[in-house]
């Protein structure tokens, strides 16, 4: 394979910049319910949870949570709300999660991390009171939140000081969009430049290979969905070919669903007439009916 630079590094460094105040974040007004899962330096951070219309106190449902897109600089919870209200009318309960970003919180990524665990850590730790199953927990992102999505399930330690690490923050199974999997040099594969490499490492907080969901890659990983266009710029397509064939070799389930031409974001809800939302969620509920996390949509007779 020829040497590929991860220019993908320069955009994260500057996408994401446009600021969205709490009280946009407070417009959510559309949930069955809102928890704030964690406070830290006067922060709260909060979950907005879709619930299914019935759902049996005695029955625990499934979940999935959402983590924004935005470089870990920006992004807002409403980018995955339409993906929300689809799987909970398919009987999980969905959330959007907040979690801190440098743009409106001053905190290095790796914190973007920690807060994820937490998230993750407060549905386990509240799972009676909420109606979900603490066994069947989906993480799901895109861009940087893809990141967040595989980042709890590979990434060891980064736990937030206040939290019980003897709940487990790693998901059951991961749902991700033009995810970033790989933040260091592969060697034979990819080739920093020391420049991005510097950056990306002031950005980031901690070393590029330990942020790296690529490089922490292990067996027994839950099972992964990734989506991801040819033509993504910001972050390019091969790589998460090579975490998927790393992660097929290290006898792990995963699943490429490559978009021809398709560039960052195209999954979005608004976009393109919303085919490819439309066709995404089609292959996300294909891939959480494998797994006995939803019933199958019955088959219509025809007489």
């Amino acid at each position: 394979m020829t040497k590929n630079k991860l220019i993908f590094i320069v955009a994260f460094i500057c996408i994401g910049s446009v600021l969205i105040s709490q009280n946009e974040y407070d417009n959510i007004t559309d949930a069955s319910s809102v928890e704030v899962y964690k406070t830290i330096d006067d922060i709260d951070l909060r979950l907005w949870f879709y619930s299914p219309d019935k759902v049996k106190a005695t029955t625990p449902q499934p979940a999935i949570i959402f983590f924004f897109g935005g470089g870990w600089s920006g992004g807002s919870p409403k980018q995955f709300i339409e993906h929300s209200k689809y799987l909970a009318a398919r009987g999980m309960v969905a959330i959007v999660a907040d979690y801190r970003v440098s743009n409106r919180h001053g905190v290095k990524a790796e914190k973007c991390v920690s807060d994820a665990k937490s998230a993750i850590r407060y549905l386990r730790k509240n799972a009676v009171r909420l109606g979900i199953n603490p066994e069947k927990i989906v993480s799901a992102g895109g861009s940087a939140g893809g990141h967040l999505g595989a980042s709890v399930a590979l990434l060891p330690g980064l736990d937030d000081k206040l939290d019980d690490i003897i709940i487990s923050s790693i998901p059951n199974a991961s749902v991700l969009f033009n995810p970033v999997l790989v933040t260091a040099a592969i060697p034979n594969v990819f080739d920093l430049k020391d420049r991005f490499s510097s950056t990306l490492h002031e950005k980031i907080g901690i070393s590029l290979e330990a942020f790296s969901p690529y490089h922490n890659i292990k067996f027994g990983v839950g099972p992964m969905l990734i989506f991801h266009g040819t033509d993504d710029k910001t972050v390019p397509y091969i790589t998460a070919k090579v975490f998927y064939d790393k992660m097929r070799k290290t006898g792990n389930v995963c699943t490429l669903v490559a978009y021809e031409g398709e560039g960052h974001g195209f999954f979005n809800y608004g976009k393109k007439a919303n085919g490819p939302y439309i066709d995404t969620v089609k292959r996300m509920d294909d891939f959480l009916v494998m797994l006995g996390y939803i019933d199958a949509v019955p088959k219509l007779k025809v007489y």
